[in-house]
């Protein structure tokens, strides 16, 4: 059984190292909503938190409290009402969102200053600083509806919030800002956490929510076979959210999606939407390379787009020395022309630093990866996965089950990466017949 365990901790523990190192001295801004806490899931999340911060993180923690406020609500015979998706505050309904601040305040502060002997928590010193980091506005009367003690964040204090961070603390706010006059507001944790990563420029934001991410179909989202999307460029969730209902509830495509969309085009470069039924999904969402959300990423940080014809040349240039040292298959000009709308490529300041094609099998739910390639100036980046991922995306969107290869060199990258080898017989019937048995390519496949 040791031996079992040693075989798959030393290189699970290796695959996250790169995390580790990338993410030390970056800021997270984390969004829980209420209802996390309502299912009994603040213990585990604490635990995640604290070892998140313990390999350098700095984390502003937000937290949400829908669920308990209307709790306290239901308790004083009073309805909670909402209108264009925000919570209308009567002077009941902001006694009770205080009472429900100072109530999960009190259990986030327990839950982190935990550090019994052999549990997750043991020897961790995590110092919680909460504080009047947010001023406010009220929204006013919309639409003719008015919200009363409902309110938007007018200003973050980044100074104070990035000291007490620096000290070691990790932050935490609730959804509330005050006036200049001292009149407390009632804010969403989303707006909170948006408004705050978008004036940090912080390196991620993530939202522990209902859902399980957002669905490749979402006029499909409750079915089974119905994936979540992984990783969404910028301009695909700009064109979700755009075809989108407008959001009322946090299970509506655009409710999380507007803010994640928000905060890429303000500068952070990573959003993400990811459940909490998952235990451990924050650790599985930061540090396992597909993660286990929904990602929303701004491409031109990027710069991972498909070709055009005006890319033939780049491409050519980056592949050749891989055809001559035999790592690739020969490939001409004209073939690539030919082919050019299969190709994703990462570029950076017109030069093209990585390359892969995809090109399709529908009859057998497949397609195969071709031709994929790294600058030797760039390996060692993860512009490879970022690659992979991107062809991954648009086989899915095509509704295709699994991507195959054919390597001789580089088998072991792919393995790491989830692929399996098959014999080549599992091969389309077309690409069985253009197989070349004399070069005697490795057949890996990655299931979808």
């Amino acid at each position: 059984m040791s031996a079992v365990f040693n075989f798959t901790f030393v290189p699970w523990f290796r695959s996250v190292a790169p995390y580790i190192h990338k993410f030390r001295n970056q800021t997270f801004v984390v969004g829980v909503c209420g209802e996390a806490i309502a299912a009994g899931k603040l213990p585990n999340l604490a635990q995640d938190l604290a070892l998140i911060q313990s390999m350098g993180v700095k984390i502003v923690l937000v937290h949400g409290f829908r669920p308990q406020v209307n709790e306290q609500l239901r308790a004083k015979g009073h309805e909670a009402k909402y209108s264009h998706g925000i919570r209308i505050t009567d002077p009941v309904a902001l006694d009770c969102a205080q009472e429900a601040a100072g109530q999960l305040r009190y259990e986030i502060e327990a839950a982190f200053s935990q550090g019994l002997p052999n549990t997750p928590m043991a020897g961790a010193t995590v110092r919680v600083i909460s504080g009047n980091f947010i001023t406010a506005r009220p929204v006013g009367i919309v639409d003719g509806v008015d919200f009363q003690h409902s309110g938007l964040v007018r200003k973050v204090d980044v100074g104070g919030i990035s000291r007490t961070l620096d000290m070691g603390a990790m932050v935490l706010l609730s959804p509330f800002g005050f006036s200049p006059t001292g009149e407390a507001f009632n804010l969403s944790m989303e707006e909170v956490a948006t408004s705050v990563a978008c004036e940090l420029q912080a390196d991620k934001l993530i939202f522990i929510t209902e859902i399980p991410g957002i669905r490749l179909r979402p006029d499909d989202a409750e079915s089974d076979d119905n994936p979540i999307d992984t990783e969404l460029p910028l301009a695909q969730a700009e064109r979700l959210l755009a075809a989108a209902a407008p959001a009322q509830k946090p299970t509506d495509t655009g409710f999380y999606l507007q803010h994640c969309v928000k905060a890429c085009k303000a500068g952070v470069e990573r959003s993400h939407i990811i459940p909490f039924a998952v235990d451990g999904s924050l650790l599985l969402e930061v540090y396992v390379h597909d993660g286990i959300g929904t990602m929303v990423v701004d491409e031109k940080l990027e710069s991972l787009r498909e070709a055009t014809p005006d890319d033939v040349g780049g491409i050519l240039q980056l592949i050749e020395p891989f055809e001559k040292d035999g790592t690739l298959v020969k490939r001409d000009r004209t073939e690539i022309e030919r082919d050019i709308g299969h190709y994703t490529l990462i570029e950076h300041d017109g030069v093209i630093f990585a390359c892969a094609a995809l090109y399709p099998y529908p009859e057998a739910k497949t397609a195969e990866m071709a031709a994929l390639t790294v600058s030797p100036q760039s390996q060692g980046q993860g512009d490879g996965e970022k690659i992979l991922k991107r062809v991954e995306q648009r086989a899915r969107a095509m509704g295709l089950d699994s991507i195959f290869v054919l390597t001789t060199r580089t088998m072991h990258w792919f393995i790491k990466r989830g692929f399996a080898q098959v014999d080549p017989d599992w091969l389309p019937e077309a690409r069985k017949r253009k197989y070349n048995w004399d070069r005697r390519s490795q057949v890996l496949v990655k299931k979808l």
